[in-house]
């Protein structure tokens, strides 16, 4: 699901921030660019739109999407919403 200018939980008042929440590949069809291709079409949208940032959070650990998100140029921001890491990349 793609989100544009939502109010980010912690953030102050008329901070909105613009990503990704929740991409899910079935398992059975991951690493067949899927999931790329989903990225970079939200990032192409947000651009249009004028963002300069593209937002995401995810679970860490082994079993989680964070080297996906590193091979495409998120980078964690030091922030978590609620127990997820939250990283960006610039547009």
């Amino acid at each position: 699901m793609a989100f544009h200018r939502v109010d980010w939980p912690g953030d102050p008042a008329g901070v909105t921030r613009s990503g990704l929440w929740r991409l899910n590949v079935d398992a059975r069809h991951q690493h067949q660019g899927y999931g790329r291709f989903a990225v970079s079409a939200v990032c192409a949208d947000l651009r249009e739109r004028g963002e300069r940032t593209c937002f995401v959070t995810y679970d860490a650990g082994a079993d989680g999407p964070e080297n996906f998100y590193l091979k495409l140029g998120f980078r964690p921001t030091g922030e978590l919403s609620g127990h997820q890491v939250v990283a960006s990349v610039d547009l």
